[in-house]
């Protein structure tokens, strides 16, 4: 038999990738979340590519599974995608110790977090609406 399916969190535009385990902190992954959030696919794929920040070839990645799931899994057209969100989380924090002076100790924190980016397409009479 087995469990019945899940309903779908998310719209039938819409299709989601998350990122999870980035080596980097949530407020420098926040700076390239903000950069795309809104824009159509190709101009975001476009800034994270010339993007001088490190984190932007995860993020790229995690778009660019986001487009794959859009276009195979949810038959959605790649040229109408947009990011509609694009969202930052934490993750785990490594905890290391480095020796200072007179025996005492400095902690180094090294944390992770996760991006989670959603796709929507823009249907065909909101497009016809702006154009009105």
């Amino acid at each position: 038999m087995g469990k019945p399916s899940k309903p779908r969190k998310l719209a039938e535009n819409e299709a989601r990738a998350v990122g999870r385990m980035l080596r980097t902190s949530p407020r420098k992954l926040n700076l390239l979340a903000q950069s795309i959030r809104g824009h159509k696919v190709e101009r975001a794929l476009a800034d994270l590519t010339f993007s001088p920040k490190r984190i932007s070839k995860s993020v790229k990645a995690v778009l660019e599974s986001a487009i794959a799931n859009a276009e195979n899994n949810h038959d959605l057209d790649v040229d109408e995608l947009f990011v509609a969100e694009a969202y930052v989380g934490k993750n785990l924090i490594m905890k290391r110790w480095k020796p200072r002076a007179r025996g005492r100790v400095g902690r180094i924190e090294k944390p992770f977090s996760q991006i989670t980016i959603v796709l929507r397409e823009k249907s065909a009479s909101a497009a016809s609406g702006e154009a009105a």
